[in-house]
């Protein structure tokens, strides 16, 4: 028999005190109906520092000169990341179709194409864009930099891996399966072609010297990641995407997200396939193409 685990009472006080730090610290909220969540998903990392309390574990986060990678863990503990190759197929087909040749002709003299994936996960949003841009044909002796970014330490090892379970690939086509994997024991690696494309890295959104060191992008994916975050966050982070994008960038959310009362500073741009926030060319600023 297993022994069931111990589960350290987590008060509501407490809880809405770790709950803000958490929130203050990345931008991912916990509602009151969460506490749950976090006393079971925590008692064992309140248990391994020989806490007998939430609350003296939380002064732990306050004061204690390594609470930097303990908020590290309690995000890998708490995040919980489901993805897949070819997700959302509409914005993917807009963004092959009709952004990806735009982006040809504007970048055509720097032969330079610069494309974050912002929350990342396991990796599948990234490697999926590099193979979308290497099918083009087009950008053969571009600078091609697609970076995969994540709070979380361990779904990043396994994107740096690239090696997936079947269960990724539930909408990809035998076409890219085929060409872009090999099969392993039942598990499918990632070619070298597509990886020597995207490089991987921990990073805060609400962390403003980080995110300044990833230069400027000229295509932002940011699905499914703001649901998380308070508002406050959300407009921060939306605040830091505006500066990192290049003038006519784009910026491209998951379907459940819009920019409404969060920013006015972009435009909704309609597309054949879907629509897709562009940050606006400044005044007085022209570009031939």
């Amino acid at each position: 028999m297993f022994e069931k685990e111990e589960i350290v009472p987590l008060g509501i006080d407490v809880f809405r005190l770790l709950r803000d730090l958490i929130r203050d610290h990345c931008g991912i909220y916990f509602d009151d109906d969460s506490r749950y969540l976090l006393e079971k998903r925590l008692s064992r990392r309140v248990k391994n520092h020989h806490f007998s309390s939430f609350r003296d574990y939380f002064r732990y986060l306050l004061y204690d000169k390594n609470r930097e990678e303990e908020l590290a863990s309690i995000i890998d503990v708490l995040t919980v990341n489901e993805t897949y190759f070819f997700r959302e197929q509409n914005q993917l087909k807009t963004f092959s179709e009709e952004i990806l040749p735009e982006l040809r002709e504007t970048n055509k003299d720097k032969k330079r194409l610069r494309i974050w994936s912002a929350g990342c996960s396991t990796g599948e949003e990234p490697y999926t864009i590099a193979m979308l841009v290497i099918e083009k044909g087009y950008f053969l002796g571009w600078n091609i930099e697609i970076l995969g970014s994540d709070i979380n330490h361990r779904v990043l090892q396994v994107a740096r891996s690239g090696v997936y379970k079947k269960n990724s690939f539930r909408t990809t086509d035998h076409f890219y399966l085929n060409k872009y994997f090999k099969e392993e024991d039942r598990l499918f690696r990632i070619s070298d072609s597509v990886k020597q494309h995207v490089n991987f890295s921990h990073l805060n959104l609400l962390d403003p010297f980080k995110t300044k060191l990833v230069g400027t992008m000229d295509v932002i994916f940011c699905r499914n990641l703001l649901i998380y975050f308070d508002h406050q966050s959300r407009k921060k982070a939306v605040d830091m995407f505006y500066e990192r994008l290049e003038d006519r960038g784009y910026l491209l959310l998951g379907h459940a997200e819009s920019l409404i009362n969060l920013s006015t500073a972009f435009t909704l741009k309609h597309f054949k396939y879907d629509m897709v926030y562009q940050k606006p060319l400044k005044k007085g600023v022209h570009i031939n193409v």
